[in-house]
């Protein structure tokens, strides 16, 4: 039954972080990833990884989606698919061989793992010692990270102020 949950779980990730990546429309990207992220948390609370989910949960989908969203907001970026923002379909097919070399790599790393856990119980990570981890060792480079997104957020809204207040005078 955990199983076939993990199997399901991997398939509603997996085909939304394609569309995700496919979408032609930005805002329904966003939206797609924000069900691979959901996928992703769910496969860890299936796992027993609880504060890991929570974490995906709190940090990717309330956090860094929002921030996409805001970012769409406040520079007005288009809703709907532009001529000049396709690139040609050598550039596409490029794209498609990057991806393909990722998912390679992936595979040839976490095979042998995987390999290697058959063999042996693997050891399972207690919540405690990933909280000693993520709010000990992880902290400073947490906070750092959330001050450089803020530092971007910032400067998006002052590029926007700007090129509205120079686009309003010309007018």
């Amino acid at each position: 039954m955990a199983e076939s949950v993990l199997v399901v779980l991997g398939l509603v990730t997996v085909l939304a972080g394609v569309r995700a990546v496919t979408s032609a429309r930005l805002l329904r990207a966003v939206l797609w990833l924000v069900v691979a992220l959901l996928g992703g948390a769910g496969i860890y609370l299936a796992l027993g990884a609880e504060l890991v989910a929570l974490v995906q949960v709190l940090v990717y989908v309330g956090a860094v989606v929002v921030l996409f969203v805001l970012a769409l907001m406040v520079t007005r970026s288009p809703l709907r698919p532009l001529a000049e923002h396709s690139g040609p379909p050598a550039r596409r097919v490029v794209a498609a061989l990057a991806g393909i070399g990722t998912t390679g790599l992936l595979l040839l790393v976490l095979l042998p793992l995987a390999r290697s856990w058959e063999e042996g119980e693997p050891r399972a990570a207690s919540s405690e010692g990933i909280a000693s981890q993520v709010f000990g060792t992880w902290v400073w480079p947490f906070e750092l990270l959330s001050l450089l997104l803020l530092v971007a957020l910032v400067a998006a809204l002052a590029i926007t102020r700007e090129r509205g207040t120079s686009t309003r005078g010309r007018r």
